[in-house]
This record gives C-alpha cells, sequence and structure tokens, in this order.
C-alpha cells in the first residue's frame, strides 16, 4: 500500500509556512524557523520537515527553469536546503499542478520535468503539490506527470497531492503520491475542524504506509482556539495518522501549545509503523468514539463536541472488540488508570478529548461484535456540524 518512491512509510512530521505566514515569507523566517525547530525540541521528537509553501517563487529564465524571487530570497533555494540539511532536517516545496500557483506564481504545468529537476538539484524532500490556475485536464492525469518527473530524478522525494478532495483522490492516490488532501484549506476556527474532522469518516480505510489521507496541516497554536480544541485537533489528527505539520509561529511558541505537540505518547499513535487509522465507532449528538488498532494494542479516543463537560463511557466489547482484562493508559495525563474490565469511563470537558492507549484483553469472534454507531440523535448531530463550519469560535 502506498507509492513505493523512497520516501517515509510513516505520517510526515514537520512545519509548514502557510497557515501563519502566508505570502510573507523571506529567507530569514525559515532560516530562523529550521533553528526553532532545534532550539525548542521540535526536530528531536520528530519535527524534521522544514516547508515552504507559496510565494518563494520568482521568474522562468529563457529555458523554462524557475529561480526564487530575488527580493525575499537572494541567496537562492540551495542555500536553504543546504542550511536545514546541516541541522538535519529535511526540506520541503511547494508548486501547482497549473500554469499558476494560488498565489498567481509561476506553476509547474507543462514545466513538470524541468521543475522536478530543478527540485532535486536544490535536494528538497517534499513537495506540495497545488491545485489553481489550471487546465481543466483530471486531477489525476495531471498530478501522474508530476510523480514521473519526480521519480525520474532518481531523488526521493515525498510528494504530498493538494487537489482538495475534487476528484477523491482516496481512490487514486496511493499509486501517485504519498499522501493526498481531502478538503479545503482548514481555517484557525472550531467549526472549521469539525467540518473537515466528519469528512474522514468514510475514507479512513484508504490510509496506511506509505500513503496517507491528508484533512490538511495543523492550526493548532493559531487562531482562538482553546487549550482542550488544540487537543482535541491534535490527537485527532495524530490517530487519523495524518501528516503532521505546524503551521504555528514556532520562533516564539507559547508554552502551552509547544507542550501539547510535544506529547510523545500521542506522536507515538501517529507514527505506528500498523499505520492503522482510527474510525468512528459511536456517535451521538454531542460526543464521538473513535477507536482503533495499534501494533501493542488499541487506542480510543473520547471526544466531546458538545457545549458542556460529560462523561463518555468506552465499552471494550462493543467499542474494541476485546474481553477481559484491559490496562488503561490517558495518554494527556502521562498516567497509567489501573486494570478494569468491560469499561472505562471518563468525564470530558468541552470541545475536549481523552486519549487512551489500551493493552491486554482477548478478541472476540466477530459475530460477537456489535458498533453502537448511533444513539437515535444523528440527525442533531448532521445539523450541529453543518452549522458549526460557519460559526466563528
Amino acid at each position: 500500500m502506498g507509492l513505493n518512491n523512497g520516501a517515509d512509510r510513516t505520517p510526515p512530521m514537520g512545519w509548514n509556512s502557510w497557515n501563519k505566514f502566508h505570502c510573507n515569507i523571506d529567507e530569514k523566517l525559515i532560516k530562523d524557523t529550521a533553528d526553532a525547530l532545534i532550539k525548542h525540541g521540535l526536530a528531536d521528537v520528530g519535527y524534521k520537515y522544514l516547508n515552504m509553501d507559496d510565494c518563494w517563487e520568482g521568474e522562468r529564465d529563457d529555458d523554462g527553469y524557475i529561480h526564487a524571487s530575488k527580493a525575499t530570497f537572494p541567496s537562492g533555494i540551495k542555500a536553504l536546503s543546504n542550511y536545514a540539511h546541516l541541522k538535519g532536517l529535511l526540506f520541503g516545496i511547494y508548486s501547482d499542478a497549473g500554469y499558476l500557483t494560488c498565489a498567481k506564481r509561476p506553476g509547474s504545468l507543462g514545466y513538470e520535468d524541468k521543475d522536478a529537476m530543478t527540485f532535486a538539484s536544490w535536494e528538497i524532500d517534499y513537495l506540495k503539490y497545488d491545485n489553481c490556475n489550471n487546465d481543466g485536464t483530471p486531477e489525476q492525469q495531471r498530478y501522474q506527470v508530476m510523480r514521473d518527473a519526480l521519480n525520474a530524478t532518481g531523488r526521493p522525494i515525498f510528494y504530498s497531492i493538494c487537489e482538495w478532495g475534487r476528484s477523491s483522490p482516496h481512490l487514486w492516490g496511493n499509486s501517485v503520491g504519498n499522501s493526498w488532501r481531502t478538503t479545503g484549506d482548514i481555517q484557525p476556527r472550531w467549526g472549521s475542524i469539525l467540518n473537515i474532522l466528519r469528512k474522514q469518516e468514510s475514507i479512513t480505510k484508504y490510509a496506511g504506509p506509505g500513503g496517507w489521507n491528508d484533512p490538511d496541516m495543523l492550526q493548532v497554536g493559531n487562531g482562538n482556539l482553546t487549550i482542550d480544541e488544540q487537543k482535541s485537533h491534535f490527537s485527532l489528527w495524530a490517530a487519523l495518522k495524518a501528516p503532521l505539520l505546524l503551521g504555528f509561529d514556532i520562533r516564539t511558541p507559547p508554552v502551552e501549545t509547544l507542550k501539547i505537540v510535544k506529547n510523545t505518547e500521542i506522536i507515538a499513535i501517529n507514527q505506528y509503523l500498523l499505520g492503522k487509522s482510527v474510525n468512528i465507532v459511536q456517535r451521538t449528538s454531542s460526543w464521538d468514539i473513535w477507536a482503533g488498532e495499534l501494533s501493542d494494542g488499541h487506542v480510543a479516543l473520547l471526544f466531546n463536541r458538545g457545549e458542556s463537560p460529560t462523561i463518555i463511557e468506552l465499552n471494550f466489547a462493543a467499542h474494541l472488540n476485546i474481553s477481559g482484562a484491559v490496562v488503561v493508559r490517558d495518554l494527556w495525563e502521562h498516567e497509567d488508570k489501573g486494570i478494569h474490565t468491560n469499561s472505562y469511563s471518563y468525564r470530558v470537558p468541552k470541545h475536549g478529548i481523552t486519549v487512551l492507549k489500551l493493552t491486554g484483553g482477548t478478541k472476540m469472534l466477530e459475530s460477537d461484535f456489535v458498533v453502537p454507531y448511533g444513539d437515535g440523535g444523528n440527525d442533531l448531530f448532521d445539523e450541529y456540524y453543518e452549522n458549526a463550519f460557519y460559526r466563528n469560535y
């Protein structure tokens, strides 16, 4: 499963410039961010990709080769790539499967071979490939052209397809790229996070080693998200096996946000080699339970979408298909909760989450496994989700 092009088989972790800085980037910002990944210990826990998004591009020369903007990147991209590599980081770049990027810079449509060779010569490790200003050719066809051009360079480059889920990339992305965007752009608002989360429910089975559903980059640390909302966002993206690409200003990181994204127990859920995404196993009008297998047990996320604290009960048989004695560990409290049989309950705060790792127990026969997906509150749930996207939390 997944495109075997030499890229990592686990979801990528790192930082991308777009969510915080948009087009306001230059080589000093990128270098300072590289320094910050090291200084704040982010690289040590796995955040190794330093990715520039749109707006680095300058002009093409007479032979059609792309160059960086002389105003903002006077030293060139190879110098930045070298800077990142010397610090033990990997370096990523952005282009577009159209004539122009979303910011109206030169795109790669018609120049795929030259751009791939250029990126390889700059020792690029990651390419985010967008979908603006194209010629109407089907997405799969355009993205295959860049796939082949990248592979022809002989350099392993993580290939991130970003066509916003327009043509169901979860159905074809595994043979084309290493990850594929499943939605439009995420916003630093609670409603946007809920809206994007809902769209992942039916496609979790398509994620696996080397090929990942991408619900867009993290907004942890941006906007007015509460600490509990940031924990929920980070936990769900990690358990969905999404790429974990930070998008806040890590040069001056908020202490609590830094603590969230450096939770190595949550990161481990994302990086398990088994590579299985969680699935939603119960939904009510105000909360969800998401659960899945790990190579050494199970993970369960008790997620409170509601507007007040609530007690959520995880039933081992119904939600995990296991019985007997189960060891429960809370991955946010970093605390073992003892051995339990049958179930475990927790009072989860408004918009908050509890992430549990469960080991032990005995797998039940499939005939005994009944998932309590709904509680009769699905209509309320659907209405909540539809309206939430438009709220400015």
